[in-house]
This record gives structure tokens, sequence and C-alpha cells, in this order.
């Protein structure tokens, strides 16, 4: 079993350096893998309503034999859930399909600015931490305006933003503004899938030099760059081989190699523009 390293946020949680994405793991199937990675050290497990595999992942958490406390649960709010009042429903059905007391990080999934209720679904779920039924809140696909805004209107600063982030994509500025205002980066599609990145002649090379996997040169990486990478696998073996990205360190001259690999977004999800309901 690997050892996944924590870290705090700046509500004083614990979370940890890598985690799970559950994208696509449903049924049956889906919970074994769950389970698996669990079995092989993982301890976050992200979801969202939009994945509908809520169930699955309270079920696997059910299934692991773990303590509760040991394990942390992420689920998003769609944008068709915007809204003081919305959040609130929403979360109680999330938690039914979970079958779980409490989600420990909530996150709103997209901000969806043409709608403009990010800032008051953002209150909606600090009432559900208030109460207890939300551990952390945060948000995903926000820009630094969007967190200036959501931190000035409500006097709190998300424990997270969840974005699109792999060296063809780095985000150096946003993640700059991350750290300076406490907020921990997580990174959706960390390895840049449907892409070439694992066989750039770079990372290739990278991984013969340190006697690693082309995936775990892209996972060091993230990891040294102060960012929780959330791959998604259902191979026990390469849910291990993800994880296993603590025991080496890549120098500062491979790290700026990989970050000049950058491109752009891969995928058509511009925050500002981007709707998803």
């Amino acid at each position: 079993m690997v050892s996944i390293p924590q870290v705090t946020l700046n509500d004083g949680t614990w979370f940890p350096q890598l985690g799970l994405g559950t994208y696509n793991l449903r049924g049956e199937e889906g919970i074994d893998a769950m389970v698996a990675a669990i079995e092989g050290g993982y301890r976050l497990l992200d979801s969202a309503v939009n994945y509908e595999n809520e169930v699955e992942v309270g079920e696997a958490v059910r299934r692991s034999g773990l303590d509760r406390d040991e394990l942390l649960v992420t689920t998003k709010v769609p944008g068709r859930h915007h809204g003081r009042d919305e959040v609130t429903a929403s979360a109680a059905e999330s938690l039914e399909r979970l079958g779980l007391d409490r989600i420990d990080l909530y996150l709103i999934h997209w901000p969806n600015p043409r709608v403009d209720r990010y800032v008051e679904t953002f209150r909606g779920m600090l009432d559900l931490q208030e109460r207890g039924l939300v551990r952390s809140v945060g948000v995903s696909n926000f820009t630094i305006p969007m967190l200036e805004r959501v931190a000035a209107e409500t006097g709190v600063t998300p424990a997270v933003n969840q974005v699109e982030l792999h060296p063809y994509f780095p985000q150096t500025q946003l993640r700059e503004f991350h750290d300076a205002h406490g907020i921990r980066t997580e990174s959706w599609s960390p390895l840049a899938r449907r892409s070439e990145l694992l066989s750039e002649p770079l990372v290739e090379d990278l991984a013969e030099a340190y006697r690693v996997t082309p995936t775990q040169v892209v996972l060091r990486w993230h990891v040294q760059g102060g960012s929780t990478p959330i791959p998604k696998s259902a191979d026990p073996e390469r849910q291990r081989e993800n994880a296993d990205v603590f025991g080496f360190e890549l120098d500062g001259e491979a790290v700026s190699a990989l970050t000049a690999l950058e491109r752009g977004r891969l995928w058509d999800g511009d925050p500002d523009t981007h709707e998803e309901f």
C-alpha cells in the first residue's frame, strides 16, 4: 500500500496530495475499482452529481471497512442547482445517494457566469458547512476574478479550486494566486487525457533518467507544483503506479522544461464562457 502525504487546507482540515478521479466509474466494476484504490492507499474520492456515480462512491466507502474519518469524499454542485436554496436541496440529494452523513469537500462544479448565481451558491454551501453537513467548501474551474469576488462578497476564501491542469496547460498565474491566498490547487485531467503528453520525448527521457514511468513523471510535476492531481484508473496496478510518486523528486530544470510544454486548454472549458447544467 502506498502512503499518500497530506496537506492542511485553509480551514484547518486535512487533504491528500493525490486522489482518485471517479468519472465514469459506475456499477459493480466502478465500486470494485474504488475499493481497490482505497486498499492501495487512496483516501480522496472525487465525484460529482453529473458523474452519476455518487451511489457507487458511497458504497465503496462502506465496503472499504475504513473508519469514515479516514476517507475524504468530494462531490460537486451542478449548474442547474445554483442558488442558495437550490444548493441546500442538491446537497440533501447527494447525501441521500451517497448514504453518508456529510460531504467532505463540496465544490461548485462550474461558475456559469452568464447565470451569475455562483456567489449565492457559495453562501448556501457555507450554510451547509455551519450545519455540519459539509466539511470543506471550494470551487472548480474558477478564474482569479471569480475567486476574488467570492472572497470579497462572502468573507470566505474557497479551500480548493479544482481546474484543468497539466504540463500542456500549467496555469502558472492561477497557481501563484492560489498559493498567495491559501487556496489548494486540485488538478483535473492531470495526464492530459487523449493527448500525446505521455509520449512527449521530454517526458520519456525524464522517465528513463529517473527510472520511473512517464505517468509518474507528470504526476510528480503536479505534486512538486503544489497541486493535488486526481488521476482516474480502474486498474489496481495502474492505481498503485499513479500513487507511487513520493519517493523521488524532479530537479528544477526538469520541472521548468515540463512547464515549458504549455500550449493551452485542450478542451472546451473556458470558465468565462462554458455553461454546465
